[in-house]
């Protein structure tokens, strides 16, 4: 049975308030869905914790179907994970971006964090974008890339 479409991407965070500034305030997602206390069976036989609480918020990213979802383990507690990207089991996501300077410009002047500095690329098949990584707060790889300009011919 082939896979036919993706749903959702999630990040476990440390605190929900903190983590929906950040992807709502600052990157401009949407709120979907608040639940401020999971506890159902089924959820906690699919996390494999049977005493889980979690905080959930369900995201729309703009320009997508696809959605974020952040959890907050409430309990059990988590212990933050190392996330540097050339760490097995790391992973970023990477979100489409207009004009990146502009919003690389916006986001440093409003205190966000990044693992690199704004990056004009200058080979490879997208020669002509500009890239960069972003941590969220809880040092979570976002990467931002503005796709090279199309050439008319």
């Amino acid at each position: 049975m082939p896979i036919i479409g993706a749903d959702h991407t999630s990040f476990t965070v440390s605190n929900l308030e903190q983590s929906l500034k950040f992807y709502v305030d600052l990157l401009g997602f949407t709120v979907i869905r608040i639940r401020p206390e999971i506890t159902s069976r089924y959820f906690r036989t699919v996390v494999g914790f049977p005493d889980a609480v979690v905080k959930d918020a369900y995201l729309a990213i703009p320009g997508t179907n696809h959605r974020l979802e952040l959890f907050e383990y409430v309990q059990p507690r988590g212990t933050p994970a190392d996330v540097v990207v050339n760490n097995p089991g790391s992973s970023h996501v990477a979100y489409l971006v207009d004009d990146l300077p502009a919003l690389y410009e916006h986001l440093k002047a409003h205190g966000a964090r990044f693992r690199t500095p704004l990056v004009v690329l200058d080979e490879g098949p997208n020669a002509g974008g500009v890239d960069v990584y972003l941590l969220d707060p809880d040092g979570i790889t976002i990467e931002l890339f503005q796709p090279p300009k199309a050439t008319s011919s």
